[in-house]
């Protein structure tokens, strides 16, 4: 049920808390428990025991991570703005809390519960703010680097801390049989949280770096022991002394008397931990698995089915769990739901007027102010424990229970769009970062216009540690210099070697190549991201792929900047567009991580497969890059991205160096202006000096023979369909849905002539220039031309050959889904059915027809297919 909701919700950017709150009154006593019999039947009296017991060490562990995401350095850089907007958040809605307080205790409240402590009870759950709830929707509304989140998320920490110890002073008044017994109380919990803060964060820390932990980013086995029996033991004393969650760990346990004893030791314990170098960030990736799928469930199934009849009929018997028991059924008159949206409007307008106005006198702006103000007002799961605490306390009856969460899921609800409209993307201001949980070292290099002949600036992305080879070897062959560097000391004996072994002539006054890697973590539900989304700003100069990327830049002699953004899967392609707009990159190049080795089950060979290898053979293992869903990334990168865009399909190094061999590229030239930004990439790559190029140009037989080029243009007139690109049988274990094609607007007969002309005077300049100014490089490159009628199967012969001749080929192509010369789709369906093999559409769809055709027959070789940006489709 929540997760189907939540299926719903995400795509409106709606916490999960609130799928989880609607799945329970669905599943509780609201809906499915008018079912007769419904409850007995799913969970029977005899499994209440079991799940009670792994439910509490589930919330236990919980609220341990919720600790762990406190960082009181927040408070520290933000300290005036965030103190004052955090005690504003907090007076204010006390007041206007209790003064609600006295008319839902005439109404709905009996007697015997003390009026003061229910007063105090309803500031404190008025004025909360659900800080775990708050990270979550700072993350997804991509404000963590904007100083509205960062001031938001200080007054948020500041405003939890304060209200959980006035819940904890509620508590121990209720339990307590005298003042003294409750003053008693308070004293030793404060006395706790000194030692465990203090001296015990100190040894804490200590082992830590003893045992190397802290060093390396990762808790040992030791330490995680450690970690968890502080935890637990914490649990254990601040329950025994009579304790409520004051700070969220709940440790839920049945005594007659007491009813209302939780254990805040795990939130504790969280707050003690570390956060440098990345510790905090893996030890809560060892546990939330493990509480999010397995305890967290539990802990929900039991708040939604444990009853007050459930409670009064099993205290003798059971552990109890009182929970989130809301019945909208006995909010059946018009005086109840006139108190709940009264408790909405104080709860909300208490919370937003208060932090809205100072907000708006320490500086912020009116729109500034509002998204402030909307952000404190929200609530979530901890406003839930708060209620479920008041009616484990008998503080609250089921009734008043159930209005209380009416304005809790009502409140978070409204957070987010409110939020947007105050605070709109046009109107942030980035606090030192960009946007989304992006961090940008900043990028060295000449600005230049992405029309230049020789690109130096490239946007390089990176989401896998498995991408760094082939994004290495790309790098290697955008410099043109491979000489070694000028600051190197080496040995006379060795360097005289070294300089006969390298010496290679050097294009005079080359620019320096700038390289700006973006490296792209997947924001998702675990609270693992959320730490590394606001933890972006150091995590660029920590995380393992762009610091091994920088090294390899520095090693070559290129200007690499790193940068890193935490978004959503689906942002990646706009996240990419952003960075490329800000870093004023000329092609973004997207490396496509080769394969794993496998064995074909066919012909009982091993080798590096190529991403889409999995498309067209039967194997023991599937390659770590899933095809069609990276592949619909890629298009749509290919669709959004505003400058050029270079694909490379790593096949990886099957044979080692031999000490001398050269790099050698080879292209097939139709024409189109993605094939005349191949010729000219192509040709700038081989400035490099190890590398060498043969281009081809090929000239359809029958286009040829018509002497007219409207010949091409007939063809190609009417503009592409899905149903015009190839179709092809897809076999049942290869079916995928795929996304739409990336179809693009086809020119009249004028624009295609310009086209064509273009194609020539690209052409000659390369194959026949008229300078000798580029000699050394042309040299390298072999230029011919070719007619035939079936230039797919040409380009599969003539990459066969040069396979069995060079150790490692890469093919250069344009992929041609716009402006293209010539349409193959007939010949690639051919192609397809030659070499017996079925395909998806995704593959032409992704790499163009060229491509696809290299691919379906098993060329031996890497593809790098490029792009051209819209402006350039002429």
């Amino acid at each position: 049920m929540t997760q189907f909701l939540a299926l719903f919700l995400d795509r409106i950017r709606q916490p999960r808390v609130i799928a989880e709150v609607i799945g329970g009154i669905l599943l509780g006593p609201t809906v499915m428990g008018r079912i007769p019999g419904f409850r007995n039947a799913i969970f029977p009296d005899t499994s209440l025991p079991g799940l009670t017991l792994t439910s509490t060490i589930g919330l236990i562990i919980f609220l341990f991570l919720v600790g762990l995401e406190i960082d009181t350095k927040i408070i520290k850089r933000n300290k005036v703005s965030a103190t004052a907007i955090s005690v504003a958040g907090l007076l204010v809605p006390l007041g206007l809390g209790a003064a609600l307080g006295v008319g839902i205790y005439r109404e709905f409240i009996s007697p015997t519960v003390n009026f003061g402590y229910f007063l105090l009870f309803t500031a404190v759950a008025i004025g909360i703010t659900a800080f775990p709830v708050l990270c979550r929707i700072l993350t997804s509304l991509k404000l963590l680097d904007t100083t509205v989140g960062v001031v938001t998320l200080a007054a948020g920490v500041g405003n939890d801390v304060v209200g959980w110890i006035l819940l904890a002073l509620t508590v121990a008044l209720v339990n307590a049989s005298t003042g003294l017994t409750a003053l008693y109380v308070l004293l030793v919990c404060v006395g706790y949280v000194i030692l465990l803060l203090y001296p015990g964060r100190w040894a804490y820390v200590w082992l830590a770096r003893r045992t190397g932990s802290l060093e390396q980013g990762s808790p040992t086995a030791g330490m995680m022991t450690l970690t968890l029996l502080i935890v637990f033991v914490s649990a254990f004393f601040t329950d025994i002394i009579g304790v409520h969650a004051i700070f969220g760990a709940s440790s839920f346990r049945w005594r007659p008397r007491h009813p209302a004893k939780l254990s805040p030791g795990g939130f504790l314990a969280g707050l003690i931990i570390p956060h440098e170098n990345g510790y905090a960030i893996s030890l809560v990736e060892k546990l939330e698995d493990l509480v999010n799928i397995i305890f967290l469930p539990i802990v929900r199934i039991m708040l939604r089915f444990t009853s007050e009849s459930d409670r009064v009929a099993f205290d003798s018997q059971y552990f109890t769990l009182s929970g989130l028991r809301t019945n909208l059924g006995l909010m059946n008159d018009g005086k109840t739901w006139g108190y709940t949206i009264i408790i909405c409007l104080v709860a909300f307008f208490s919370k937003f007027a208060s932090c809205y106005a100072t907000a708006y006198a320490t500086g912020f702006n009116w729109r500034e102010a509002g998204a402030i103000g909307s952000l404190m007002s929200c609530k979530g799961l901890v406003e839930l424990i708060v209620l479920n605490i008041g009616l484990q306390a008998n503080i609250l009856d089921t009734r008043t229970f159930s209005m209380f969460v009416v304005h809790a899921v009502i409140l978070t609800f409204i957070t987010t769009p409110l939020t947007l409209l105050f605070y709109p993307e046009r109107c942030r201001v980035h606090s030192g970062r960009q946007q989304g949980g992006h961090n940008n070292e900043g990028g060295t290099g000449p600005r230049q216009s992405p029309d230049d002949e020789i690109k130096t600036r490239f946007a390089l992305i990176l989401d896998k540690m498995e991408q760094l080879p082939a994004a290495m070897t790309v790098a290697q062959l955008l410099q043109p210099n491979t000489a070694p560097s000028s600051t190197l000391t080496l040995v006379p004996s060795v360097a005289n070697s070294l300089e006969k072994t390298l010496k290679q002539p050097v294009t005079a006054g080359s620019p320096p190549i700038a390289i700006n890697a973006l490296r792209l973590i997947e924001l998702t539900n675990r609270t693992s991201a959320v730490f590394k989304s606001k933890a972006a700003e150091s995590l660029v100069y920590n995380d393992p792929v762009v610091s091994v990327f920088r090294t390899f830049g520095y090693l070559n002699r290129l200007h690499v900047s790193g940068a890193l953004s935490v978004v959503e899967y689906y942002e990646f392609s706009s996240a990419i567009s952003k960075h490329v707009t800000e870093s004023e990159s000329q092609m973004v190049i997207l490396p496509w991580s080769r394969g794993v080795t496998i064995v074909d089950d066919d012909s009982n060979t091993t080798g590096a497969l190529n991403p889409f290898d999995g498309v067209f053979h039967k194997t023991s293992t599937h390659d770590q890059t899933k095809s069609a869903t990276y592949s619909e990334f890629i298009r749509s990168v290919f669709s959004t991205s505003p400058s050029h865009v270079a694909l490379f399909v790593d096949r990886g190094l099957t044979t080692p160096y031999d000490g001398f061999s050269s790099q050698q590229l080879f292209m097939p030239f139709f024409g189109g202006p993605d094939d005349r930004l191949a010729l000219s990439f192509l040709v700038q790559l081989c400035r490099n000096p190890t590398v060498k190029a043969t281009v081809v140009r090929i000239q359809k037989i029958d286009d040829i023979l018509k002497g007219d080029i409207n010949a091409v243009v007939d063809d190609k007139s009417k503009p592409l369909t899905p149903a015009a690109t190839v179709t092809v049988p897809l076999h049942q274990a290869n079916q995928t849905i795929a996304a739409a094609d990336t179809v693009y607007a086809q020119g009249d007969t004028q624009t295609r002539l310009a086209s064509t002309t273009a194609d020539s005077l690209t052409w000659d300049k390369y194959a026949s220039p008229a300078s000798a100014e580029d000699d050394t490089t042309l040299a390298r490159i072999k230029f011919s031309t070719i007619s035939s009628a079936q230039p797919l199967h040409t380009i599969v012969d003539l990459v066969g050959e040069h396979a069995k001749e060079t150790r490692n080929l890469i093919i250069i192509a344009g992929r041609s889904r716009r402006m293209a010369v010539e349409s193959h789709a007939s010949e690639l369906q051919s192609l397809i059915s030659d070499a017996g093999a079925s395909m998806s559409s995704m593959v032409p769809k992704t790499l163009g027809d060229v491509g696809a055709a290299l691919v379906v027959t098993g060329a031996a070789a890497s593809l790098l297919v490029l792009q051209a940006a819209s402006a350039n489709t002429i």
